[in-house]
């Protein structure tokens, strides 16, 4: 079975699922394969018929894909968020049609305006480091679906509406995984991503985390972090500990970020 990305694209005119061939252009720029109309689409699961883990099949106008997730739970979020899409596109036809009928009616200025995914500035797996130059750009090459790709993972509606309710930002003293000092920094946490500032005037940040598919926990006592408020975000081999200046802002970030992106292992809280 071959690797592919499925995107949504939802408007009031176009309710289709994409899909891409596996690998990103030399522009960060994802291939679209082909796309699937939502109106009329079906969804069944179909491990057993095809004998893959967490797989499920797409049906629409005589056409399937069969699909898999990486796990059961990014399968249930997938079916669920696809079904969603196709009721909403199956209330949405009847007005769609009548808007459409209006706007031949209607002059068209010849431009439109299109609403981009917020870029999550970052490495793919690590800390980005931007520098100190005000006129750096945002990396098209670590939004949110690029890091969902090279992160093997999946953002679902639910998770962004959580994630919209789970911002926060204040100073936080970050430590590396080989170095013994401690840096303090103004972090704004919003999007998945921790953004890092040397102060709460700057108007760029230093660096960025984007945290989906990372755990947080505590660090173990075999880590020798001998600080009280320290907590621990870690993705394979990449490993961060922050620290807090007192027990409050210590529950507030720890709750913050295990209940944005349902991470494995919350930290206990005392």
């Amino acid at each position: 079975m071959n690797s592919f990305f499925l995107f949504f694209m939802w408007s009031q005119f176009n309710d289709v699922l994409l899909y891409s061939t596996r690998g990103i252009t030399s522009a960060n720029q994802f291939t679209v394969h082909r796309q699937l109309t939502l109106h009329g689409m079906t969804i069944r699961e179909s491990e057993d018929e095809w004998g893959v883990p967490h797989s499920f099949t797409l049906m629409v106008q005589q056409q399937s894909l069969v699909v898999a997730a990486c796990s059961e739970s990014e399968m249930e979020k997938w079916m669920e968020d696809l079904k969603m899409a196709v009721d909403m596109a199956e209330e949405c036809n009847g007005l769609t049609t009548d808007l459409l009928s209006a706007s031949k009616d209607v002059k068209s200025s010849g431009a439109s305006e299109v609403e981009s995914e917020d870029d999550l500035c970052g490495s793919r797996t690590s800390l980005a480091r931007n520098g100190n130059n005000s006129g750096n750009t945002l990396n098209r090459g670590n939004t949110t679906a690029h890091v969902c790709w090279h992160r093997n993972t999946s953002v679902s509606m639910l998770d962004f509406s959580i994630a919209i309710e789970n911002q926060l930002s204040g100073n936080l003293l970050r430590k590396f995984k080989n170095s013994n000092g401690w840096q303090k920094l103004w972090v704004v946490f919003t999007n998945f991503t921790l953004f890092f500032y040397k102060a709460h005037e700057d108007e760029y940040p230093l660096t960025s985390l984007p945290l989906l598919g990372y755990s947080v926990t505590h660090a173990g006592e075999s880590e020798n972090i001998h600080k009280d408020h320290v907590f621990k975000l870690h993705f394979k081999s990449h490993i961060y500990y922050f620290r807090t200046e007192s027990e409050y802002f210590f529950e507030r970030y720890c709750k913050t970020h295990y209940s944005s992106k349902r991470y494995s292992t919350p930290c206990k809280l005392h």
